[in-house]
Protein backbone atom coordinates (compact mmCIF):
# COMPACT_ATOMS: atom_id res chain seq x y z
CA UNK A 1 0.00 0.00 0.00
CA UNK A 2 1.25 3.53 -0.71
CA UNK A 3 2.14 5.88 2.12
CA UNK A 4 -0.92 8.14 2.00
CA UNK A 5 -1.47 10.22 5.14
CA UNK A 6 -3.62 13.09 6.33
CA UNK A 7 -0.85 15.43 5.16
CA UNK A 8 -0.81 14.10 1.56
CA UNK A 9 -2.16 16.58 -0.97
CA UNK A 10 -5.58 15.72 -2.35
CA UNK A 11 -4.24 16.05 -5.90
CA UNK A 12 -1.47 13.54 -5.12
CA UNK A 13 -3.97 11.08 -3.66
CA UNK A 14 -6.02 11.17 -6.86
CA UNK A 15 -2.83 10.75 -8.89
CA UNK A 16 -1.89 7.68 -6.83
CA UNK A 17 -5.41 6.20 -6.59
CA UNK A 18 -7.55 7.61 -9.43
CA UNK A 19 -10.80 6.07 -8.16
CA UNK A 20 -10.64 8.35 -5.10
CA UNK A 21 -11.77 11.14 -7.41
CA UNK A 22 -15.29 9.73 -7.15
CA UNK A 23 -15.13 9.87 -3.36
CA UNK A 24 -13.90 13.47 -3.38
CA UNK A 25 -16.45 14.45 -5.98
CA UNK A 26 -19.30 13.11 -3.83
CA UNK A 27 -17.93 15.00 -0.81
CA UNK A 28 -17.51 18.17 -2.91
CA UNK A 29 -13.76 18.29 -2.29
CA UNK A 30 -11.86 19.97 -5.12
CA UNK A 31 -9.14 17.60 -6.33
CA UNK A 32 -8.36 19.51 -9.52
CA UNK A 33 -7.50 23.21 -9.42
CA UNK A 34 -7.83 23.33 -5.63
CA UNK A 35 -6.21 19.96 -4.98
CA UNK A 36 -2.89 21.27 -3.66
CA UNK A 37 -3.97 21.11 -0.04
CA UNK A 38 -3.58 18.33 2.48
CA UNK A 39 -6.29 15.78 3.09
CA UNK A 40 -6.55 17.20 6.63
CA UNK A 41 -7.25 20.69 5.29
CA UNK A 42 -9.74 19.37 2.74
CA UNK A 43 -11.59 17.43 5.44
CA UNK A 44 -11.73 20.50 7.70
CA UNK A 45 -13.10 22.64 4.86
CA UNK A 46 -16.04 20.24 4.54
CA UNK A 47 -16.54 19.69 8.28
CA UNK A 48 -15.27 16.09 8.07
CA UNK A 49 -13.01 14.08 10.36
CA UNK A 50 -9.62 13.71 8.67
CA UNK A 51 -8.97 10.23 10.07
CA UNK A 52 -12.30 8.91 8.86
CA UNK A 53 -11.72 10.42 5.41
CA UNK A 54 -8.25 8.85 5.24
CA UNK A 55 -9.79 5.47 6.16
CA UNK A 56 -12.19 5.80 3.23
CA UNK A 57 -9.29 6.67 0.94
CA UNK A 58 -7.42 3.56 2.10
CA UNK A 59 -10.53 1.47 1.48
CA UNK A 60 -10.64 2.62 -2.15
CA UNK A 61 -6.90 1.95 -2.44
CA UNK A 62 -7.23 -1.57 -0.99
CA UNK A 63 -10.10 -2.43 -3.35
CA UNK A 64 -7.97 -1.32 -6.28
CA UNK A 65 -4.99 -3.42 -5.13
CA UNK A 66 -7.13 -6.49 -4.41
CA UNK A 67 -8.69 -6.35 -7.88
CA UNK A 68 -5.24 -6.31 -9.52
CA UNK A 69 -3.95 -9.29 -7.49
CA UNK A 70 -6.70 -11.81 -8.16
CA UNK A 71 -5.80 -14.77 -10.40
CA UNK A 72 -9.05 -16.35 -11.61
CA UNK A 73 -7.76 -18.51 -14.48
CA UNK A 74 -7.89 -21.72 -12.39
CA UNK A 75 -11.59 -21.35 -11.53
CA UNK A 76 -14.18 -23.79 -12.82
CA UNK A 77 -16.52 -22.38 -15.55
CA UNK A 78 -19.41 -21.59 -13.19
CA UNK A 79 -17.13 -19.82 -10.70
CA UNK A 80 -15.23 -18.12 -13.52
CA UNK A 81 -18.45 -16.67 -14.92
CA UNK A 82 -19.42 -15.42 -11.46
CA UNK A 83 -15.98 -13.86 -11.10
CA UNK A 84 -16.28 -12.08 -14.46
CA UNK A 85 -19.71 -10.77 -13.52
CA UNK A 86 -18.64 -9.53 -10.08
CA UNK A 87 -15.13 -8.30 -10.80
CA UNK A 88 -15.52 -6.99 -14.34
CA UNK A 89 -19.15 -6.48 -15.38
CA UNK A 90 -20.30 -4.75 -12.21
CA UNK A 91 -17.20 -2.60 -11.82
CA UNK A 92 -17.02 -1.82 -15.53
CA UNK A 93 -20.58 -0.52 -15.56
CA UNK A 94 -19.86 1.55 -12.46
CA UNK A 95 -16.70 3.05 -13.98
CA UNK A 96 -18.32 3.80 -17.33
CA UNK A 97 -21.06 5.73 -15.52
CA UNK A 98 -18.66 7.46 -13.13
CA UNK A 99 -16.20 8.57 -15.82
CA UNK A 100 -18.87 9.99 -18.14
CA UNK A 101 -19.33 13.37 -16.37
CA UNK A 102 -15.58 13.97 -16.31
CA UNK A 103 -15.23 13.39 -20.05
CA UNK A 104 -18.32 15.51 -20.74
CA UNK A 105 -16.91 18.36 -18.63
CA UNK A 106 -13.46 18.08 -20.22
CA UNK A 107 -14.91 18.24 -23.73
CA UNK A 108 -17.15 21.18 -22.86
CA UNK A 109 -14.41 23.22 -21.18
CA UNK A 110 -11.40 22.37 -23.34
CA UNK A 111 -12.86 20.93 -26.54
CA UNK A 112 -12.30 24.12 -28.52
CA UNK A 113 -8.66 24.38 -27.49
CA UNK A 114 -7.90 20.66 -27.90
CA UNK A 115 -10.00 19.50 -30.82
CA UNK A 116 -9.07 15.84 -30.36
CA UNK A 117 -11.06 15.80 -27.11
CA UNK A 118 -14.28 15.88 -29.13
CA UNK A 119 -13.19 12.63 -30.78
CA UNK A 120 -12.27 11.22 -27.36
CA UNK A 121 -15.82 11.97 -26.24
CA UNK A 122 -17.27 10.32 -29.36
CA UNK A 123 -15.13 7.22 -28.94
CA UNK A 124 -15.89 6.95 -25.24
CA UNK A 125 -19.62 7.22 -25.93
CA UNK A 126 -19.33 4.50 -28.57
CA UNK A 127 -17.26 2.33 -26.23
CA UNK A 128 -19.83 2.72 -23.48
CA UNK A 129 -22.69 1.78 -25.82
CA UNK A 130 -20.90 -1.27 -27.19
CA UNK A 131 -19.84 -2.53 -23.78
CA UNK A 132 -23.32 -2.06 -22.33
CA UNK A 133 -24.88 -4.11 -25.14
CA UNK A 134 -22.02 -6.63 -24.94
CA UNK A 135 -22.52 -7.20 -21.23
CA UNK A 136 -26.28 -7.63 -21.69
CA UNK A 137 -25.59 -10.22 -24.41
CA UNK A 138 -23.34 -12.22 -22.09
CA UNK A 139 -25.53 -11.93 -19.02
CA UNK A 140 -28.79 -12.85 -20.73
CA UNK A 141 -27.64 -15.29 -23.43
CA UNK A 142 -24.05 -16.49 -23.61
CA UNK A 143 -23.26 -17.14 -19.95
CA UNK A 144 -26.48 -19.12 -19.29
CA UNK A 145 -25.73 -21.11 -22.46
CA UNK A 146 -22.19 -21.94 -21.30
CA UNK A 147 -23.42 -22.94 -17.85
CA UNK A 148 -26.09 -25.18 -19.39
CA UNK A 149 -23.44 -26.82 -21.59
CA UNK A 150 -21.22 -27.74 -18.63
CA UNK A 151 -24.15 -28.89 -16.49
CA UNK A 152 -26.08 -30.94 -19.05
CA UNK A 153 -24.45 -33.99 -20.61
CA UNK A 154 -27.31 -34.08 -23.15
CA UNK A 155 -26.83 -30.45 -24.20
CA UNK A 156 -28.26 -29.98 -27.71
CA UNK A 157 -27.55 -26.33 -28.56
CA UNK A 158 -23.94 -26.90 -29.61
CA UNK A 159 -24.24 -24.95 -32.86
CA UNK A 160 -25.80 -21.98 -31.09
CA UNK A 161 -23.07 -22.02 -28.46
CA UNK A 162 -20.35 -22.13 -31.12
CA UNK A 163 -21.94 -19.21 -32.98
CA UNK A 164 -22.26 -17.05 -29.86
CA UNK A 165 -18.68 -17.77 -28.77
CA UNK A 166 -17.54 -16.43 -32.16
CA UNK A 167 -19.86 -13.45 -31.72
CA UNK A 168 -18.25 -12.76 -28.36
CA UNK A 169 -14.81 -12.59 -29.91
CA UNK A 170 -16.01 -10.34 -32.74
CA UNK A 171 -17.42 -7.96 -30.13
CA UNK A 172 -14.07 -8.04 -28.35
CA UNK A 173 -12.25 -7.02 -31.52
CA UNK A 174 -14.62 -4.10 -32.05
CA UNK A 175 -13.90 -2.88 -28.51
CA UNK A 176 -10.13 -3.28 -29.03
CA UNK A 177 -10.36 -1.18 -32.21
CA UNK A 178 -11.94 1.67 -30.21
CA UNK A 179 -9.34 1.40 -27.45
CA UNK A 180 -6.53 1.50 -30.00
CA UNK A 181 -7.86 4.70 -31.53
CA UNK A 182 -8.30 6.24 -28.08
CA UNK A 183 -4.69 5.43 -27.25
CA UNK A 184 -3.50 6.82 -30.59
CA UNK A 185 -5.27 10.19 -30.44
CA UNK A 186 -4.30 10.77 -26.79
CA UNK A 187 -0.63 9.99 -27.47
CA UNK A 188 -0.74 6.94 -25.24
CA UNK A 189 -2.90 8.71 -22.64
CA UNK A 190 -0.04 11.12 -22.03
CA UNK A 191 -1.21 14.58 -20.85
CA UNK A 192 0.27 17.75 -22.25
CA UNK A 193 2.44 19.72 -19.85
CA UNK A 194 -0.22 22.42 -19.44
CA UNK A 195 -3.10 19.96 -18.95
CA UNK A 196 -5.35 20.70 -15.96
CA UNK A 197 -6.11 18.22 -13.18
CA UNK A 198 -9.35 17.01 -14.75
CA UNK A 199 -7.59 16.45 -18.08
CA UNK A 200 -4.89 14.38 -16.39
CA UNK A 201 -7.46 12.44 -14.36
CA UNK A 202 -9.50 11.53 -17.45
CA UNK A 203 -6.43 10.24 -19.27
CA UNK A 204 -5.27 8.23 -16.26
CA UNK A 205 -8.68 6.65 -15.76
CA UNK A 206 -9.02 5.91 -19.47
CA UNK A 207 -5.66 4.15 -19.32
CA UNK A 208 -6.77 2.16 -16.26
CA UNK A 209 -10.06 1.35 -18.00
CA UNK A 210 -8.14 0.14 -21.05
CA UNK A 211 -6.03 -2.18 -18.85
CA UNK A 212 -9.11 -3.61 -17.12
CA UNK A 213 -10.90 -4.20 -20.42
CA UNK A 214 -7.87 -5.94 -21.93
CA UNK A 215 -7.56 -8.18 -18.86
CA UNK A 216 -11.29 -8.89 -19.09
CA UNK A 217 -11.07 -9.80 -22.78
CA UNK A 218 -7.97 -11.92 -22.22
CA UNK A 219 -9.69 -13.88 -19.45
CA UNK A 220 -12.73 -14.57 -21.62
CA UNK A 221 -10.89 -15.34 -24.87
CA UNK A 222 -8.03 -17.41 -23.47
CA UNK A 223 -9.72 -19.10 -20.53
CA UNK A 224 -13.52 -19.20 -20.75
CA UNK A 225 -13.86 -19.54 -24.53
CA UNK A 226 -10.94 -21.94 -24.95
CA UNK A 227 -12.08 -24.13 -22.07
CA UNK A 228 -15.57 -24.28 -23.50
CA UNK A 229 -14.34 -25.13 -26.99
CA UNK A 230 -12.02 -27.83 -25.65
CA UNK A 231 -14.94 -29.33 -23.72
CA UNK A 232 -17.03 -29.26 -26.92
CA UNK A 233 -14.36 -31.25 -28.76
CA UNK A 234 -14.46 -33.96 -26.11
CA UNK A 235 -18.22 -34.05 -25.59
Amino acid sequence: MSQLTEETWVADIVKEVPKTSDLFRKLRIDFCCGGKISLREAAASRGLHAGELLARVHEVEENQARHKQMQPSSLEPKELIAYIQNEYHTKLCEELAALTPYITKLTRVHGERYSHLKRVNELYTLLKQKLTIHIQFKESLLFPLIQAFFQDSAFERVDALHFHLSELQEDHQAVVDILQELRLITNGFEPLQEACGTHRLVLKRLEDLEADIYNHILLENCTLVERTRQAQLHS
